[in-house]
């Protein structure tokens, strides 16, 4: 099993943990920051068990079918978790309103307060887990998963410094009004991780500064005189570059210039040596762009 499938099912087992013991308090309690929480966590383990299914179809080797390979799923997995956790926000929103305005008082204080320091302390570990896979990965699924789990741990947090304040205080109003700030925060969160998912199945062209150093590669060797035809994008953790090259001298031995396109897609590769490359160079003898034929 590989390292992405196995950070999904450790995020599962610790969402179904959180939801237990959430779930029961905010029930007793009737804290809506504390309720949200169980409910978001809810959703959590939906999505790791989607982002497992994800993972199993997206390291599956290229097809008949499907030439490319199934990389794009992680970024529809990426979009599915964005608007699940928009739902999820949206839903928190509703509850902060509905709590200030209605004046609900929040019972079992002291229980809820050491539910959300539990939930804080596994989810920090999670988030630093899901963070060191990514690293090692590159992988989106668990890069938005990670993400997922961020948020989880930011809004923990404002709950629990919310009951804490409700304690000290007395006022019931400030649960509501934390539920609130969160489910912003949440929806902000959500709309950039939809954002970056639809850009990759828009095949959206690799970050800037690392297509600005392809660039200088295919610049620095002195066979080349020119390039065009650049095309980059990313399917899941792998990077495609299309591109043609145009040599110096038109009847250049095809050997050479195949052991020259091999340097070149050396040096790109190690430009980002975690990821995967497919790299396809197309040798001209001359510039064949519309413009100079």
């Amino acid at each position: 099993m590989s390292l992405q499938k196995s950070a999904t099912i450790v995020a599962s087992i610790v969402a179904g943990i959180l939801v237990l013991v959430k779930l029961a308090v905010g029930i007793l309690s009737g804290s809506a920051a504390v309720l949200a929480s169980a409910i978001d966590s809810i959703l959590d383990i939906a999505v790791s068990m989607f982002n497992y299914f994800a993972l199993s179809k997206a390291e599956k080797a290229p097809s008949e079918r499907f030439n490319y390979g199934l990389g794009k799923i992680e970024a529809l997995a990426a979009v599915i978790e964005g608007t699940i956790i928009t739902i999820s926000g949206l839903f928190i929103l509703y509850k902060g309103i509905l709590n200030i305005l209605e004046e609900r008082q929040i019972e079992y204080l002291g229980s809820s307060i050491a539910v959300m320091v539990i939930s804080i302390v596994l989810t920090a570990g999670l988030v630093l887990f899901l963070n060191r896979v990514y690293e090692k990965t590159k992988n989106m699924v668990i890069k938005s998963d990670a993400l997922h789990y961020k948020t989880d741990l930011l809004s923990n947090s404002a709950v629990l410094l919310s009951l804490i304040l409700v304690q000290l205080t007395g006022w019931h109003w400030i649960d509501g009004l934390f539920g609130i700030a969160i489910a912003i925060y949440i929806i902000k969160e959500a709309f950039e991780l939809i954002r970056e998912g639809t850009l990759m199945l828009l095949d959206v062209a690799l970050e800037e500064e690392l297509v600005q150093r392809i660039k200088g590669i295919l610049t620095s060797h002195p066979r080349i005189t020119s390039y065009h035809y650049l095309k980059t994008r990313r399917s899941g953790g792998t990077n495609f570059v299309d591109v043609h090259l145009v040599f110096d001298d038109p009847q250049i031995p095809l050997v050479e210039a195949h052991q020259i396109s091999d340097t070149i897609e050396a040096e790109i590769r190690s430009l980002d040596p975690k990821s995967r490359w497919e790299i396809t160079i197309h040798l001209d003898p001359y510039d064949d762009t519309p413009q100079n034929s």
